[in-house]
């Protein structure tokens, strides 16, 4: 479903859920090219900060995308900036569950900026505000 910039209120939101596995972080790093032990060597990573391996901040960060793009406003959305700030680490097996909430809408320029918090039980992992442009309803 696609939400049209004049179906948009601030307050509205949706969410997305899910289970990070292996298979996410290792296709991830392929992806994106950061392979960075902390994410593959549990060895390495228990001499961290985080005593283990974490999955890639930016993976979580993602999920702010899917949400916007799949479910609020939805096809059509174009994604104008993001800004994220990282609180914890999210491990293998750790469930995310990502909502984004408009907190203003521009109809004139179908802008619309969203607050948007990735958690993993009540502890947030990720938060930041997005910033995209909400497609128009086609016309006749």
């Amino acid at each position: 479903m696609t939400y049209y910039i004049d179906d948009l209120k601030p307050g509205m939101s949706e969410s997305f859920t899910k289970t990070i596995t292996e298979r996410d972080i290792e296709l991830f790093g392929e992806v994106s090219g950061d392979v960075n032990p902390v994410h593959f060597d549990e060895e390495y990573a228990k001499t961290t900060m985080f005593k283990g391996r974490i999955a890639h901040g930016m993976l979580s960060a993602s999920y702010i995308s899917t949400v916007l793009g799949m479910k609020m406003p939805g096809p059509g959305t174009i994604f104008m900036s993001l800004t994220t700030r990282f609180k914890a680490p999210v491990r293998i097996g750790d469930t995310v569950v990502t909502t984004c909430t408009a907190r203003e809408v521009n109809a004139e320029k179908r802008r619309v900026i969203f607050d948007c918090v990735c958690k993993v039980g009540e502890t947030t992992v990720v938060e930041g505000e997005a910033m995209v442009m909400a497609p128009s309803r086609p016309k006749g």
